[in-house]
């Protein structure tokens, strides 16, 4: 696969493929500066990030969408469009999950007690490492570089991680003397978060294999 650029044809879809990664990599960091004011007690802060996570959202949605035109209509990459068009539908599927967890934290506004906010850091904190390796990792492919197997091998580094700290986040609430609804409101938040890790994990699954169809 090295040094075959995907896009070597055209520099504005190599463009376009770049900023969108950069919108989800901004996208991830946004949710968890604005989870972390959350946590912190700031809603006006968290509230901020909130509309750029939502605004970063809809314009990787453009970009995907304007992606997927120019594959189409102007017959590039044929035999990667499909693959191609996965990657990025799958991966914008990180964006909406940060943007629906910050509006369920603003529509529920759940208590987190001091307790568990070092843990609730600690999963943020995989989640963004996770999708920060599969941005490399991506990168790195539509580059045709070898390094995108490195970045993959993390992508699943830390989402393991954020299942460890999701499990023990989870077994101390459930183990705390909270109601039980609040244990099920706050394990619905964990799980919702772990999510974001696991479908970076899932893109950087389908990316090995695509991977693979271009080295042969």
């Amino acid at each position: 696969m090295a040094g075959i650029t995907l896009f070597s044809k055209t520099k504005e879809l190599e463009a376009q493929t770049n900023e969108f990664c950069d919108k989800v990599a901004e996208g991830v960091l946004a949710f968890k500066l604005g989870v972390n004011r959350y946590l912190d007690g700031d809603f006006s802060a968290f509230d901020e990030k909130k509309q750029q996570v939502s605004a970063l959202e809809s314009r990787g949605d453009e970009l995907r969408r304007e992606i997927q035109r120019r594959l189409y209509l102007e017959t590039l990459i044929p035999e990667s469009r499909a693959d191609v068009l996965e990657l990025l539908e799958n991966t914008d599927k990180i964006l909406n999950a940060c943007e629906s967890a910050m509006w369920q934290f603003a529509i529920e506004k759940p208590v987190i007690a001091n307790e568990f906010v070092s843990d609730f850091n600690s999963l943020i904190e995989a989640v963004v490492e996770s999708v920060d390796a599969l941005v490399m990792a991506l990168r790195a492919f539509f580059r045709g570089s070898e390094a995108a197997t490195d970045h993959m091998h993390k992508v699943i580094f830390y989402e393991s991680e954020a299942d460890t700290v999701s499990h023990r986040l989870m077994t101390a609430m459930f183990a705390s003397d909270l109601e039980l609804g609040h244990k099920n409101q706050l394990r619905h938040f964990v799980l919702h978060i772990d999510q974001i890790a696991d479908t970076a994990e899932d893109v950087a699954d389908h990316l090995a294999i695509f991977a693979l169809k271009r080295a042969i």
